[in-house]
């Protein structure tokens, strides 16, 4: 099935309080919303629920949670659901407070491989040179939180952990073609200097994945022994993963906080930063869901980089902030400033934008 489709039978599965072009915006409580869509349908998430610790009156939810056990409990079945909408070679990065982030991995790695735990600190903000307003760097007593962690996850294969999807489905697909490892490796013509098993081992083990045209020629082999009747595309079962040396590749990222400005959300993230996981983590065309939406961004970047885009928020002025944001993005296309997005180039009399924001809107032809 091919990502549009995917795109709208989610739609179908729930209809959107707005949908045009490739995004859509549901308003209401996101674990309900959850929980009817499909299985193994998004291939990213990317989201950020309510830190907790923060205490934040105006972050909806973030003072919901007497004890830190009832918000785990919480968030053990949002990642339930993440866990069965996912794809199996799906990606999940989820924002979270420094004291909070290693009972999270804890929580994750229950149904998820754990792949990085990303600090991001921000140069832009006071106290990166060790003040915050009149505090002195002797006043302190523990190590100043200056940073947020981003946990990076893929699914866990069931009954099996730690093996990455491709791995555990190459395995499978070659012990049903009936060729070797060495077979398959003399076909591929991946041998390794040392490792005579070659690149096929290291496949089944996890531990790299081919490159395209490798795999085309996993295919060819394996289909050719017409014992195996279909080889799904690349794009359905190596998980994207996609760095180099010109953006941030480790584990360590340097992004200036989103600027202050009237109508910021309290806990906005930055595009560029949204961008960077978007373009590293998906294929074109694939579907990236936020079900803590907030101000919009995640929409405004999955757009951005020529991905689907389904934001999920329960207060509704933020629901209008991200409709506004999609349908400016629709009007102008792709957003010009990645520190501070810019809705104000909608006129506010545009009648036609305003009726976006309260219309419910299904897809054509359902």
């Amino acid at each position: 099935m091919t990502r549009a489709l995917t795109f709208k039978k989610i739609a179908e599965s729930v209809t959107p309080t707005f949908i045009e072009g490739n995004a859509s915006v549901y308003h209401g409580d996101s674990i309900e919303i959850l929980r009817k869509l499909p299985s193994e349908s998004v291939s990213l998430i990317l989201t950020d629920p309510p830190y907790h610790v923060t205490k934040k009156k105006n972050i909806k939810g973030d003072t919901r949670f007497k004890e830190d056990g009832e918000y785990l409990n919480w968030l053990r079945e949002y990642a339930q659901e993440w866990r069965r909408i996912l794809k199996p070679n799906g990606s999940l990065y989820c924002f979270c407070d420094s004291e909070m982030a290693a009972r999270i991995e804890v929580l994750f790695s229950e149904q998820y491989n754990i792949l990085s735990h990303v600090v991001w600190t921000k140069p832009n903000q006071p106290g990166y040179d060790g003040w915050k307003g009149k505090m002195k760097k002797s006043s302190l007593r523990q190590w100043y939180g200056h940073s947020e962690r981003i946990i990076f996850a893929e699914p866990a294969l069931d009954g099996n952990l730690h093996r990455s999807c491709f791995a555990h489905f190459l395995r499978e697909a070659r012990k049903k073609s009936g060729l070797s490892g060495h077979q398959l490796t003399e076909l591929v013509g991946a041998y390794g200097k040392v490792n005579h098993g070659g690149a096929v081992s290291n496949w089944e083990a996890g531990r790299n994945t081919p490159s395209r045209e490798q795999y085309e020629k996993i295919r060819q082999a394996i289909l050719g022994t017409d014992k195996v009747d279909y080889m799904p595309p690349y794009e359905d079962v190596v998980r994207p993963f996609f760095v180099n040396n010109d953006v941030e590749y480790t584990d360590v990222w340097h992004f200036p906080s989103v600027r202050q400005y009237k109508g910021k959300h309290p806990a906005e993230k930055p595009l560029d930063l949204l961008s960077h996981i978007i373009r590293s983590s998906t294929f074109e065309d694939d579907i990236v869901l936020d079900c803590f939406s907030g101000s919009g961004n995640t929409l405004v970047a999955a757009l951005d980089e020529g991905r689907y885009a389904i934001g999920i928020e329960i207060d509704e002025d933020w629901v209008e902030s991200s409709i506004r944001k999609v349908t400016t993005h629709n009007q102008i296309g792709r957003s010009s400033d990645h520190t501070q997005p810019n809705v104000e180039n909608v006129d506010s009399t545009n009648t036609e934008t305003d009726s976006v924001v309260t219309q419910q809107y299904a897809l054509e032809g359902t």
